[in-house]
C-alpha cells in the first residue's frame, strides 16, 4: 500500500470516528440543554455538531485530495484538505457569533438554568470523549502531516475545553444566577479561538513557509551519509500539496568534480529524500570556487 494511500485511509477512519462520537455527543448535549434551560451547554452541544461537520469535510475532502495529478493540476488535488481546514475555521466563526448573541440575550433578560446531575454526567462524559478524539485526530494528523485532521483534533480539544470551563460553572450556579449567560459567553471566545488558530495556520500553509528544522537536520544526515566531503546544504524551501511535497535547495561540490559524478550524488539524495521522507526535492548545485 502507498503512502498517499495510508494518509488517506488514516484520514477518513478519523473521520467516520470522530463524526459518529460527535452525533451521539450532540444528541446527549443538546438534550441536557434543553432540560436544564442552559445555552452554554446547548452553545456546547452545537460546537459538537459543527465537528461533526467538520469530520464530513474532511472524508470528502480527503477523497478529492488523494486523486493523482492530471493536465490541470501536475502536483495533485493534496491542497483541497488546506481549503477545508479554512472552511472548519470559518463555521466555527458562525457557532461563535450565534452564541455570543444568545448568551448576550440571556443576560439581558436575567434568566438562570436550572443545572441538574444529568447535566454534570453529561458534561463530564463529554469533556473525557473529546479529550480522547483530540489526542486521536492530532495524533493520526502528526503521523500524516494533513492539516484538516490537524485541525480536526484543535476543534475536540476546544469542545473539551469548553465542557471543562461549563462543569467549573454547574459547580457555581447555585451563587450566580448569571453564570450560564457567562460561560455561554466564555464557550464562544473559546470557539473563536479555535477558528483563528486552524486559519491562522491554514493561512501560513497556502503563503508558503520554511521547513520544520527537523527536516532539514534529517536532510543533512542523509547527506552526510552519501557523501563524505561538506555539501554545505542552504536555501531550503518546501512547497506543501497536501498528500505530495516538494523542496528545493543547494549543495555545494568541488569545482573539478566531473558532471557523471555530481549527478550521481543528487540522484542518491534525492532518491533517499524521497524513500525516507516523501518528498520529492530539486538540488541545485553550487560549486566551491563561489565561495
Amino acid at each position: 500500500m502507498d503512502n498517499i494511500r495510508e494518509k488517506y485511509l488514516s484520514g477518513v477512519r478519523e473521520g467516520w470516528i470522530s463524526g459518529i462520537a460527535n452525533v451521539i455527543l450532540f444528541g446527549i448535549k443538546l438534550w441536557a440543554g434543553i432540560v436544564s434551560g442552559s445555552i452554554a451547554l446547548m452553545a456546547d452541544a452545537w460546537h459538537t455538531l459543527s465537528d461533526t461537520i467538520s469530520s464530513v469535510l474532511i472524508i470528502i475532502g480527503l477523497k478529492w485530495a488523494s486523486r493523482p495529478p492530471d493536465k490541470e493540476h501536475p502536483f495533485g488535488h493534496g491542497r483541497i484538505e488546506i481549503v477545508v481546514s479554512l472552511v472548519i475555521g470559518i463555521l466555527l466563526i458562525l457557532v461563535g457569533v450565534h452564541f455570543i448573541s444568545g448568551s448576550v440575550e440571556k443576560l439581558q433578560n436575567e434568566e438562570s438554568a436550572n443545572f441538574g446531575i444529568i447535566a454534570i454526567v453529561v458534561t463530564a462524559v463529554s469533556l473525557l470523549t473529546k479529550e480522547a478524539l483530540a489526542q486521536y485526530a492530532l495524533r493520526v494528523g502528526k503521523i500524516t502531516g494533513v492539516e484538516s485532521i490537524k485541525a480536526d483534533g484543535w476543534h475536540h480539544r476546544s469542545d473539551a475545553f469548553s465542557s471543562g470551563i461549563i462543569l467549573i460553572g454547574i459547580a457555581l450556579q447555585k451563587h450566580v444566577w448569571w453564570i450560564d449567560g457567562l460561560l455561554g459567553i466564555f464557550v464562544a471566545l473559546i470557539i473563536f479561538y479555535s477558528a483563528y488558530v486552524i486559519i491562522f495556520k491554514t493561512i501560513n500553509v497556502l503563503l508558503g513557509r520554511e521547513p520544520e528544522p527537523e527536516q532539514v537536520i534529517e536532510i543533512k544526515e542523509i547527506a552526510r551519509k552519501i557523501y563524505s566531503g561538506n555539501l554545505r546544504l542552504h536555501h531550503f524551501h518546501i512547497h506543501n500539496y497536501g498528500f505530495h511535497n516538494e523542496m528545493t535547495f543547494h549543495i555545494v561540490l568541488p569545482a573539478e568534480m566531473s558532471l557523471g559524478e555530481a549527478n550521481k550524488i543528487t540522484q542518491k539524495l534525492f532518491k533517499e529524500i524521497k524513500d525516507k521522507m516523501n518528498i520529492l526535492a530539486t538540488i541545485h548545485i553550487d560549486t566551491k570556487s563561489k565561495y
